[in-house]
């Protein structure tokens, strides 16, 4: 570790999600970790105290921990015709994905393309759910952290039972093991009963993860209706045959008494959660990664983000896909939910400090990738050396970070992943010095 050299990023304002954000900060890189977090001049001299060499990188904005894109499907990047309208609904958004997606694709370049636009964009771990074996290296050949989950999908209960199971432990165990690799059951509505009770154990003795689709539809929303009681022991195959049999048990309560919840589960868009299914989602230790521009796209309504801040559920912000978002910026999605959120009434001065923290350590804590020896999603000493830049003027420390968060879509100035410069804008070279990084992703 003592050969790689250091390189002090300061900027004029430091955001490092788990301490106090800190005017004219400093970080020292060394090798793939951090080695300094504090104010400048006292990295500075720390470092000049070890007798260290150093190389300094100085940039008049914005520097914070890489984005975490806690729900996209990269593979779905060459399908933005897909999102080009506006649908009423996940049902009519269906009917123009699915003509498009069976049209074929080059499924590995494709998800190779959406990468770079991440790393473009100052993301440095995601959770990229697998439909298309071509697709499932994309995080892993691209350097990014985080963890691809194949997903399962359309398997009914008598297919499961013959071969389903066999087919998708093969798939799993055929993931890269590094970042990370888990298994999506798609929806409560797309599965029965017998893979969502199975696939929790498939991945959980293998100590993977579980990435689910929750509340984007409005079948899946509790509803007054004859039956509110106990279904478990009414012999009912799939939720399907729940709502035929009367029972107006919400999708989140059916999945959580079917085990698919807990800590090592988040799930995406959250958009059609009572209170009692927030309250079970945060009983669970599960995140929802909210995807607000995906939702306006699709025809569903806002997700209930004000509830979710109020209430202190953990949130995690996704894309979703090109097909239903107009890109995999993070920052247009905290810019989408920073008004939806004072749409529905939340007026407390820490909204946006909140989203950026769901953005990077909301994402990180949703994949498990916030703790262990390559943990990331914050600035601290030892963590990952993930970071991005970005070109926001600073002045005050509130009014810097609302501007970020209102306006930071598009913005990133440079990506760091792991130590490794990857990207950088020619205004960041100009102010740093810095020369345009590699294809090998290290600046000269």
């Amino acid at each position: 570790m003592t050969s790689f050299p250091v390189t002090l990023y300061s900027a004029d304002l430091v955001l490092p999600i788990t301490a106090p954000p800190i005017l004219d900060g400093a970080i020292a890189v060394r090798g793939e970790r951090i080695l300094h977090v504090g104010e400048r001049a006292w990295v500075e001299a720390s470092l000049e105290e070890r007798g260290l060499p150093v190389n300094h990188v100085r940039w008049p904005g914005v520097l914070m921990p890489g984005l975490v894109n806690a729900h996209t499907h990269l593979q779905y990047t060459g399908m933005a015709e897909v999102a080009s309208r506006t649908y009423n609904g996940f049902e009519d958004w269906v009917t123009g994905f699915n003509p498009v997606y069976q049209r074929g694709h080059d499924w590995a370049a494709a998800a190779a393309d959406g990468a770079r636009q991440m790393i473009v964009a100052g993301v440095t771990a995601a959770a990229d759910i697998v439909t298309d074996p071509e697709a499932a290296t994309a995080l892993h050949d691209a350097g990014l952290a985080g963890i691809a989950y194949w997903e399962v999908i359309d398997w009914s209960n008598e297919d499961w039972r013959e071969h389903g199971r066999a087919e998708v432990e093969a798939a799993l165990d055929s993931m890269p093991d590094r970042p990370g690799s888990g298994l999506s059951p798609h929806a409560p509505y797309s599965l029965e009963i017998v893979p969502l009770l199975e696939i929790p154990d498939i991945v959980r003795e293998r100590g993977r993860r579980i990435h689910i689709h929750l509340g984007e539809s409005g079948i899946e929303r509790e509803f007054e209706a004859a039956h509110l009681g106990p279904w478990q022991s009414q012999g009912l195959g799939s939720l399907r045959e729940l709502r035929q049999a009367g029972f107006g048990t919400s999708a989140t309560d059916y999945v959580d008494h079917l085990g698919v919840l807990g800590p090592d589960c988040h799930v995406a868009h959250g958009v059609y959660m009572s209170e009692r299914d927030r309250a079970i989602l945060r009983a669970r230790g599960t995140t929802v990664a909210l995807c607000p521009r995906s939702n306006e796209i699709i025809g569903l309504d806002a997700p209930p983000v004000a509830a979710y801040l109020r209430e202190g559920s953990p949130i995690a912000i996704g894309t979703d896909s090109l097909s239903s978002s107009p890109s995999l910026d993070p920052m247009g999605e905290i810019a989408a939910l920073m008004r939806i959120a004072r749409g529905q009434g939340y007026s407390k001065d820490d909204l946006a400090e909140r989203l950026l923290t769901a953005a990077t350590l909301g994402g990180a804590h949703a994949m498990g990738i916030d703790e262990g020896p390559r943990r990331t999603g914050y600035l601290a000493v030892g963590a990952m050396a993930d970071l991005a830049f970005f070109d926001t003027p600073v002045t005050s420390i509130e009014a810097t970070i609302v501007t970020l968060a209102e306006s930071g879509d598009g913005r990133a100035a440079a990506t760091v992943t792991a130590g490794r410069v990857r990207h950088t804008t020619e205004r960041f070279r100009t102010e740093t010095g810095l020369s345009a990084p590699t294809p090998h992703g290290v600046a000269r």
